[in-house]
């Protein structure tokens, strides 16, 4: 199940903004499953400044290694530390211990335009 409380890109990361305007980032389930089990994950840097779709960094599983593109344009002002101890979380919650990044928006439109959580299900049942 996709969660509605968020927006995604079609590169399959997740987007979701909280209260205070920080855009909290990370892999769809779609994303980690086509994956595999999950063995790295390479950061950005905080304080970085990065353009929509810009490589954030990378995951790595038993399968191969795939990078993570910014779905939106801001600053990463903060990473999950977790991930580098324990980056199976990305397995097993995509969508809550297994976050990526946060970030400021720097461009709410780029939110705006990224895809609901019905358009994401529709594009990763044709994948």
């Amino acid at each position: 199940m996709v969660p509605s409380d968020r927006k995604y890109s079609k590169e399959h990361e997740w987007v979701q903004v909280g209260e205070d305007g920080t855009a909290t980032v990370g892999i769809t389930q779609f994303a980690q499953d086509q994956l595999g089990d999950i063995v790295f994950v390479e950061l950005p840097g905080e304080g970085d400044e990065v353009n929509k779709d810009d490589v954030i960094g990378t995951i790595e599983s038993v399968k191969a290694v795939s990078e993570i593109f910014a779905p939106i344009s801001g600053t990463i002002v903060g990473i999950n530390n977790d991930l580098e101890e324990s980056p199976e979380s990305v397995n097993q919650e995509p969508y809550a211990s297994g976050w990526y990044c946060k970030m400021s928006v720097a461009n709410n439109d780029e939110v705006e335009a990224l895809l609901d959580a019905d358009a994401y299900s529709k594009l990763t049942a044709e994948d």
